[in-house]
């Protein structure tokens, strides 16, 4: 296992990539071909994803994992 530390770091540099990339990619097809109406449907999907995946960075890096016997090193 890596130290509590790298793993924070790692994690919210791919947390910020995973965001940027998904925002950036919503804010093409909602201003693109698509439109508003047509690119709303995926908007509302990474408004589900992008909390469930800042939740799970926040569950496996930042939360201390006491029934683990994690010390947080």
């Amino acid at each position: 296992m890596l130290p509590r530390s790298i793993q924070i770091t790692t994690g919210l540099f791919g947390l910020i990539v995973v965001v940027v990339f998904v925002v950036g990619l919503s804010h093409s097809i909602s201003t693109g071909f698509a439109g508003f109406w047509g690119g709303l449907p995926f908007v509302i999907i990474i408004a589900i994803v992008l909390p469930m995946a800042a939740y799970d960075y926040w569950d496996e890096c930042i939360r201390r994992k006491i029934e683990n016997g994690d010390s947080g090193e």
